[in-house]
Parts: structure tokens; C-alpha cells; sequence
């Protein structure tokens, strides 16, 4: 950029979008200076900041806005691309977080709209290449006490990456990944490890893996940051039963604290800083340069897809119930499976629908169908039940992993729990009850995730941030809600609501009260998100927390330390 003087059109539309920009901000509170603060950077002090950073700082405008500009708009393939929507500084995968439904008056920037606000997006953005830009820009923000975001590729279902009238630092560039056989902590040889900048794509974990005859723990779809959010909130993984999660992995980051330092950090070196980093929370404890993680063999693995139609949610409910009678026959081969039960409701176009993506290391197709076979003879038995189609993959793990890209640009908020491997032993059918209890109730999907058991429960001993519950569930239960732009703000808040006021009661009948949930996949208006999150840890992590972060520079929401921010991270209440 060439001087932020050629973008001050940019500020005053957002100074309109959010005239009142003041109305954020308690005038008996400690607040972050927002534009027509005055302790708000001036032109000048931008622009000197922009060229300590090689005029790295750039406007932020809404994907909706962005678009836009483009000549002929973005076509629909790129609105739904996260690997196009990463390029966007402003953009996040879900489109609902851009938008500032709680904003006095509400700020919305919806796709094809007459009229654009800033909605929820930061107002500048640093789009870091290295770590003295990082630096520079913590200790900007430090200065002129801004409100501070993190994003890497914008993958994120809580809306942590954004935040209004703050500043972003990027780091979708810090691409770089390489393997090696030897990897020391202090004198301790830690064996092969991949080291990745925190802009480093899943599915380029995979892509230089199996060229590298290598195997890390990482996430399923895409565009997932491996050393960005996905370790930090515990990172799963469909192989996690078999070798634990990305977590458990990890064994050493670079990260930009609060001070602006850049610490190496790792069991010997701020080892309290390295328990908070693994499970503690995406974004609350500085910005990760590189991580480096523990890496196996790689081998080969079937994975499968096997899809079941069902005559409607009751028949549906009935296969959940077989499901969670035959989660354990996978066990002895340390399988992940994604599972989904989907519906679309009732009448006389209603499709109901059960499907698993099943992944069997050192396993043929003809075995992995030999341990599917008795889940599956005994749900094409149940009235009501065809199998619509199967198919078995055989081949490197990478390759079953490997993701293109991932299908997003919706409105779409989650809620999640963690269910007790005990609950499947003990009470299956409670399972089924729940998932009969969800559909009925308005439910239209239900993710399930098999990436617990296994080395994930043998971890245990690990002494790290990782929500304890990790350790004893089975699987991670994910319901989502989604609506159109043309819903009412009404509508809206009843569906971002709709988890916590009826499907957490329903869900608490298979885990019990007070039960815990994934953070990276959960609800961001989780009322007792401490112990939800991070139940016995909290404690402990409050108190790193105000040893490397003693002003809050880093707030994100339901993360540690938020319960004294409002919900825009931009006054102490």
C-alpha cells in the first residue's frame, strides 16, 4: 500500500457504517480506542507504522463488499471456496460472523445488498510475512491501545478472527513446512517432526507428507491452520485414536507474545506458556509464527463412504443407535470415522439420511468391510433402511486425507459436546433417544466425530491444557444451525440461540451436566464457557494468562480473560 492516505475514503465509510462507533463504548469503562477516540492513531501514525512494516497494512472491507469490487462480482464457486476466502483479509469462512447483528444500530454487509456497513471486520489489516512485522504490530496495538484480532485462513466457527474497529494481523503467509528426521529439545532427541508456519494449509501437510514419506496429526478439512487455532483448541483428527491429538503432538512453538517478544517455547523453555498453548484456547496467548509437530511413518489405509437413506428421522434415529451399539468394533484397528445423521424435516419430500467416512490404518477394503459389516447388516434390517451407495479407498494416508478445498459462505453456528466413551458402553440407546429427540426438535444435521479413544484416552498423563473430558469421550457430537440473508434479526437471534435454550438439555441426557465441549467447534454463547472449554484448567490458565498477557491484548470470545470484555473485546465490564 502505498500511503494510508489513499484509503482515508475507507475510514470515513466505516466511521458512517459505525457513527455510532461510541455507543460501543461505556464512558465509565477502560476501553480500546476506536476511531474518533483520541487516543486513535492518527493518519500520520498509521502511515509511519505501515512503512516499519514495508507497507504491509491494508483497508478491510466485508467479502460481501470485496466482491463487489471485483469486475463481475465473485462468482458463486469463489464465495463458497475457503481457499478463495482466505485470500480476503475480511472474509471468514462463515459469513455470519462478519456481521455486526449486535451492533447499535446492527451493521450488516450481505452478498447482492444495496447497502454494506463494516459489520464485525477489523478496519486494517497487517498482512505479516515475517516475524518483525508481528512484532511491530503487537506493539502498535500495545501503544494506542487498539483492539487486536488474529486470523490465519479464516477457519474458525466462533468468530474469533474478527472484531469491530480493530486492527488484524494475518498470517496467511507463513507458508513455509519442511520435515526432519532429528528434532532436539534442549539435549533430548524428539525424533522426525514437520515444522510449519502458522499459515500452512491441512491439505499442504498432506501434499509434502507423503512426498516426504511422512504423517502428521492434522485436521480434516482443508483449509484448517495446523499451528494457528486447531492446536491450540486440542486439535483433532481422524487419527488421533491412533496417535493422539495435534496437542499431544506438538512439541515446540514461535510465537509473538504480548510484550512483543518472540519466544521459542517448548517443555524446557516457558514450559507454563507451553501448557496454555496446547488446549488452552485459539488466540488468547499471542500470535504463532511456526509450530513443530511429531511425525510418523507414513502408511496405507482404507478410508470408506457408506450411505444410508432412511424413511424418515424415527428410522434414522433407530440406525444412531446401532451406530453408538457398534462404535467399538473399530477399535482394534484405531479408526476415525466422521459420521452424519441429516435431514431435511417432514412431508412429502423429506430425505433422511446416515453416512460414515470411515479411515482404517494398515487395513484392506475387504477387512474394513469385514468390521463395518455388522453395523451395517443390522441397519439395512431395520424397516425403512437402503443402502444408497458404498465405496472403499485404498492407499496412503495422505492421499485419504487430502482435501482440495472446503465448501463454506454460509450462515452456519454450531453447538457441540464431548460424549463419554461410558455413555456408548453403558447406554447406547440413550444415544438414539438423543439423536430421535434433536431431529424432532428441528435439527437438520448432526456431525458426529470418532477421534477419541484410543491413544487420545492413553494420553491422559500428558500434562497439557486439554479439557481432561478429552481423555474419557468416545466422540464429538457437533449440531449446527444455519438461515438465509433474508432472515430476520429476530429469526437470527432465535436460531443463535436455539443450542443452549433446547439441544443442550437434550444432549445433556447422554453426557450429564456441566459436560464439555471441543472449543473450535462449539457455541460461541456458551454461559459457563470456562468449564465447558477448559473445566479444572481454568484456573491455572488465568493466572499464565496475566504472566505473558497482563492488559488482555489478546480477547477472544468464550477464550480466557473474555469474561472481563464485553463481547466485542473493547470494554472491561
Amino acid at each position: 500500500m502505498k500511503s494510508l492516505a489513499s484509503y482515508l475514503a475507507l475510514v470515513l465509510y466505516a466511521l458512517l457504517a459505525h457513527s455510532t462507533s461510541e455507543d460501543l463504548i461505556s464512558k465509565s469503562s477502560v476501553c480500546r480506542n476506536v476511531p474518533g477516540s483520541s487516543g486513535y492513531p492518527t493518519p500520520a501514525a498509521w502511515d509511519a507504522f505501515n512503512k516499519t512494516i514495508s507497507g504491509r497494512l491494508v483497508g478491510v472491507v466485508p467479502s460481501a463488499k470485496y466482491c463487489a469490487s471485483l469486475p463481475g462480482s465473485c462468482t458463486d464457486a469463489q464465495w463458497g471456496s475457503a481457499l478463495f476466502r482466505s485470500t480476503i483479509p475480511g472474509a471468514t469462512d462463515q459469513f455470519n460472523w462478519e456481521q455486526g447483528y449486535d451492533l447499535k444500530p446492527p451493521s450488516l454487509c450481505l452478498r447482492n445488498s444495496t447497502t454494506c456497513g463494516q459489520g464485525d471486520v477489523p478496519l486494517y489489516s497487517v498482512e505479516a510475512e515475517t516475524a518483525a512485522d508481528i512484532q511491530a504490530a503487537v506493539k502498535f496495538s500495545s501503544a494506542h491501545n487498539l483492539r487486536l484480532v488474529i486470523k490465519s485462513t479464516g477457519h474458525d466457527y466462533l468468530g474469533r478472527s474478527t472484531a469491530p474497529n480493530s486492527l488484524l494481523v494475518r498470517t496467511s503467509n507463513f507458508k513455509d513446512i519442511s520435515f526432519s528426521d532429528s528434532f532436539f529439545i534442549g539435549s533430548k532427541n524428539m525424533g522426525s517432526v514437520v515444522t510449519m508456519g502458522s499459515g500452512v494449509y491441512s491439505h499442504t501437510l498432506y501434499e509434502k507428507g507423503k512426498a516426504a514419506g511422512k504423517i502428521a496429526v492434522g485436521g480434516a478439512a482443508a483449509t484448517v491452520a495446523n499451528a494457528g487455532g486447531y492446536v491450540q483448541g486440542a486439535g483433532h483428527s481422524a487419527l488421533s485414536p491412533t496417535f493422539g491429538l495435534g496437542a499431544d503432538n506438538v512439541l515446540e512453538f514461535h510465537i509473538v507474545i504480548a510484550s512483543g517478544e518472540l519466544l521459542q517455547v517448548n517443555s524446557i523453555s516457558h514450559p507454563d506458556l507451553f501448557y496454555a498453548l496446547r488446549g488452552g484456547g485459539a488466540g488468547s496467548w499471542g500470535i504463532i509464527v511456526s509450530a513443530t509437530f511429531r511425525t510418523f511413518p507414513t502408511f496405507n489405509a482404507t478410508s470408506s463412504l457408506i450411505i444410508l437413506v432412511a424413511a424418515n428421522h424415527t428410522v434414522l434415529s433407530s440406525i444412531t443407535t446401532l451406530h453408538a451399539q457398534h462404535i467399538f468394533d473399530w477399535d482394534s484397528v484405531g479408526a476415525g470415522q466422521y459420521f452424519w445423521a441429516v435431514t431435511n424435516g417432514t412431508g412429502s419430500d423429506a430425505f433422511s439420511a446416515f453416512a460414515l467416512n470411515t479411515y482404517m490404518p494398515d487395513t484392506t477394503p475387504e477387512q474394513s468391510l469385514t468390521l463395518l459389516s455388522p453395523f451395517l447388516n443390522a441397519s439395512l434390517a431395520l424397516p425403512g433402511v437402503f443402502l444408497f451407495s458404498q465405496n472403499f479407498t485404498y492407499g496412503d494416508i495422505n492421499d485419504a486425507l487430502f482435501q482440495p478445498d472446503d465448501d463454506v459462505g454460509f450462515n452456519t453456528v454450531l453447538g457441540s459436546r464431548l460424549i463419554p466413551a461410558a455413555t456408548y458402553r453403558h447406554s447406547p440407546e440413550a444415544v438414539g433417544k438423543a439423536y430421535e429427540k434433536l431431529l424432532a426438535g428441528g435439527a437438520t444435521q448432526i456431525l458426529g466425530h470418532l477421534v477419541a479413544g484410543g491413544k487420545v484416552a492413553e494420553n491422559a498423563n500428558i500434562s497439557s491444557a486439554v479439557h481432561p473430558a478429552w481423555r474419557t469421550a468416545k466422540t464429538h457430537l457437533v449440531v449446527s444451525s444455519s438461515w438465509d440473508d433474508s432472515a430476520s434479526l429476530a429469526e437470527i437471534h432465535e436460531i443463535r440461540n436455539f443450542f443452549q435454550t433446547t439441544q443442550v438439555p437434550i444432549l445433556e441426557e447422554i453426557t450429564g451436566p456441566h459436560a464439555a465441549a471441543y472449543s473450535n467447534e462449539a457455541d460461541l454463547l456458551e454461559p459457563s464457557f470456562q468449564t465447558t472449554f477448559f473445566g479444572p484448567n481454568y484456573a491455572k490458565l488465568s493466572s499464565i494468562k496475566k504472566k505473558y498477557d497482563p492488559n488482555d491484548l489478546f480477547i477472544v470470545g468464550a477464550g480466557v480473560g473474555s469474561e472481563r470484555w464485553d463481547e466485542w473485546g473493547l470494554c472491561q465490564v
